[in-house]
């Protein structure tokens, strides 16, 4: 497969743990944008605006943004259109509006495999694995792994660790917790491979969700210990590994040991809006068992 042609210079200001930060860089450039009379660099821009905006839940105005780039797909080109039709499809289901997510990812699907933009590719049956049932997940990402392994984009490749980590999900989801443990290490072996420490730090997570889903406790709670440390040393926390060692603490019967964790962790989780929207029963449980007035 060709490698698609070089990402707009923008794409390299991106940083999704800021989408308010990135929303004001990527504005920075639309004046110069419109008087450019490059109608795809300035779509592209746009879609990338209303991502920024759908990570920050601003949905109506991410549309907005969209309706704007849409205008302009008539003379911007497959790339530009295969863009606009994924983060329309992101919009909506980050809003919680799947079934009309759907059938935008499907084009966005279909348009970047017919036209060799193999990283839009990856991207769309990755996002086709979200939306879809259960029983249809792994076919899609299946299909994405196979376009990423097969294409001599290396965008299209880096895409293999995300789609190890939500294929391992995928199987957990199912209860099939040997998979996603097998399908999670591999997630973590491709990870160092890369020589991406954050990223294998998240992975060596997910190997230890899925060992105490194995009632493996143990095991489970010597990596996520080791992820503690991990951060430690990178001089970072994460309120997802505190959580873990808290649980698996609790599965061995150390409750005491266990409520500082899950205090720590309700203290770092609690101001995630994802987390509040979508599990305020999860961060219900933090705080009740680490003692935690709220």
């Amino acid at each position: 497969m060709n490698a698609s042609a070089p990402r707009r210079d923008f794409d390299s200001l991106w940083n999704y743990s800021d989408p308010a930060g990135t929303e004001s860089r990527f504005e920075a450039l639309v004046p110069a944008a419109r008087t450019s009379g490059d109608a795809a660099y300035l779509a592209e821009l746009l879609t990338q605006i209303a991502r920024a905006q759908g990570l920050q839940q601003r949905f109506d105005v991410a549309h907005q943004t969209l309706d704007q780039a849409q205008a302009l797909l008539p003379v911007a080109g497959d790339r530009a259109r295969v863009r606009y039709l994924l983060e329309r499809g992101r919009v909506f289901n980050s809003s919680k509006r799947p079934d009309e997510a759907r059938p935008l990812f499907l084009q966005a699907w279909e348009l970047a495999s017919d036209t060799s933009l193999d990283d839009y590719a990856v991207d769309a049956a990755h996002m086709m694995a979200i939306v879809e049932p259960p029983d249809r997940q792994l076919e899609w990402l299946d299909r994405a792994m196979q376009r990423a392994e097969a294409s001599d984009d290396p965008r299209a490749r880096n895409w293999l660790g995300s789609l190890y980590n939500n294929a391992g999900w995928t199987y957990h989801d199912l209860g099939r917790y040997e998979d996603a443990l097998a399908t999670f290490q591999k997630g973590l072996e491709w990870q160092k491979a890369a020589g991406k420490e954050e990223g294998a730090r998240t992975a060596s997570w997910t190997v230890g969700r899925a060992l105490r889903s194995l009632g493996r406790y143990e095991d489970a709670l010597q990596v996520q210990q080791d992820n503690f440390q991990a951060c430690q040393k990178a001089g970072t926390s994460d309120g997802y590994v505190a959580e873990e060692i808290a649980e698996c603490l609790l599965a061995l019967g150390r409750a005491d040991d266990a409520t500082a964790y899950f205090a720590r962790a309700f203290t770092m989780l609690a101001g995630d809006p994802w987390l509040q929207r979508d599990e305020p029963e999860r961060l219900h449980r933090l705080a009740e068992l680490g003692h935690v007035d709220r």
